[in-house]
């Protein structure tokens, strides 16, 4: 089974929490503090394993967690960093953010990876917050959360040439002939409903990979039939072989037929017709071809006069070996592999941006007698804080009424013994003091 498109949930490991402790050695009558900082969380992160073709790993395994840094110990010893988690995808590997819709990477190469979930900090002890006017803090945070998101995996297959064309014109055909593939090969429409790959071998020790890929139809760059299936494999191809039923079975217009498949190509991604592409004019050994083709020509010269058009017939194998040396041939002439909008330092780009804090980042609202305190910042700080000690609170205390949360609470009326709520904690307003 080929699977190509795979959703996936990772989260990054979370911190390990920082503790606190202090020391306790013999002739040590007054120790400081010594609780050691917690570990960072494993990272999640994707990299290429070129011995991969699917994503038929993903359709059994979709969740995917990276450990938990260790806690912190005492003697300040720091907790150890937990191991990244190595998830292994096939070469070909567009990963994307299902919230956003945002390319995240292209992967193409062996050994390219990316971090699609970072684990989160560790906490730090109580060694980082000792100052000279509390030398002994009895106060430690919890680790950072690790990064969680949902991701889409869409793989599109890495052939050197894409045969295209209408249902039934005789790319796996052609496909078989030329190489050990051994694709489905029927006399109805959508034989082929996955891509089947096949390595040509040309003389004077050339080679390339072909894909039979599966038949296009009418408002397929919309989705309709296999459409967007279907598609997204064309663009990693650096030769489009069109075949083209010359034959004219089933009444269809040769011309008329490659007129139409074109168009959906360019539809969907307008690179495609810059393309470099041969049109191979397979079933010449059926009655009436050659009059087709005649035609062929001539109506192809008034729209494309520099397109290759080579006869062939995939079933006696009449013009098949011109057909590959000439492919092979125009491959030496392109690059390796085709223009892509590729994120190739993934990770390693940085953005610094100057952000002007705004004045208040936080907002109070009344509900009946209680005040509520909404604030990412706040939350985020509290979430990490263990709220367990007389230390901890002074400082979020601090960071209240430097951020001007007191003030405005006064403002809005609040009077000792004023039940305020952030978060999931309540607090007791107290007029005049430095904490709740």
């Amino acid at each position: 089974m080929f699977i190509d498109k795979a959703k996936v949930y990772v989260k990054g490991g979370d911190g390990g929490d920082g503790i606190v402790a202090f020391r306790r050695e013999k002739y040590v009558p007054e120790g400081g503090p010594a609780g050691g900082d917690g570990g960072k969380g494993g990272d999640v992160i994707f990299r290429v394993d070129e011995g991969l073709r699917t994503l038929m790993d993903f359709r059994y395994q979709r969740h995917f967690k990276a450990d938990r840094g260790v806690k912190g110990r005492n003697k300040s010893q720091h907790g150890a960093n937990a191991e990244n988690m190595i998830v292994r995808i096939p070469p070909g590997t567009v990963v994307i953010d299902d919230d956003t819709q945002e390319v995240l990477a292209d992967l193409t190469r062996h050994g390219q990876q990316i971090i699609v979930a970072r684990g989160g900090r560790g906490g730090r002890g109580n060694t980082r917050f000792a100052t000279p006017s509390n030398p002994a803090p009895e106060l430690a945070e919890h680790g950072e959360e690790g990064q969680e998101r949902w991701i889409v995996l869409e793989l599109k297959v890495m052939a050197d040439v894409g045969l295209v064309g209408f249902p039934s014109v005789g790319k796996s055909t052609l496909l078989s002939v030329v190489s050990a593939a051994q694709p489905k090969i029927g006399a109805y429409h959508f034989t082929t409903i996955t891509p089947n790959l096949g390595v040509v071998d040309v003389d004077e020790g050339r080679s390339f990979v072909m894909a039979d890929l599966p038949g296009l139809i009418e408002g397929a760059h919309e989705g309709v039939g296999l459409g967007h299936e279907f598609l997204r494999h064309v663009e990693r191809t650096r030769v489009i072989i069109h075949v083209v039923d010359m034959a004219g079975s089933e009444g269809r217009d040769p011309f008329d037929d490659w007129l139409k498949i074109n168009e959906e190509l360019k539809l969907y991604n307008a690179d495609l017709e810059k393309r470099p592409q041969i049109v191979a004019a397979n079933k010449m050994d059926m009655p009436e071809a050659e009059e087709h083709l005649a035609k062929f020509r001539e109506q192809v010269s008034e729209v494309r006069p520099d397109l290759e058009i080579m006869p062939i017939s995939s079933l006696t194998r009449q013009g098949v070996k011109d057909l590959l040396y000439r492919t092979a041939d125009l491959l030496d002439q392109i690059p390796e592999e085709p223009v892509l909008e590729e994120i190739t330092d993934l990770n390693e780009r940085k953005v610094y941006k100057l952000v002007k804090e705004e004045e208040q980042d936080f907002i109070i609202r009344r509900e009946n007698e209680d005040f509520v305190v909404e604030s990412a910042k706040i939350e985020r700080m509290m979430k990490r804080m263990q709220l367990n000690t007389h230390d901890a609170i002074l400082k979020l205390a601090r960071t209240l009424r430097h951020m001007g949360v007191d003030d405005e609470l006064r403002k809005r009326g609040a009077k000792d013994g004023t039940i305020v709520r952030i978060g999931d904690f309540e607090f007791e307003f107290v007029e005049g003091s430095s904490y709740y």
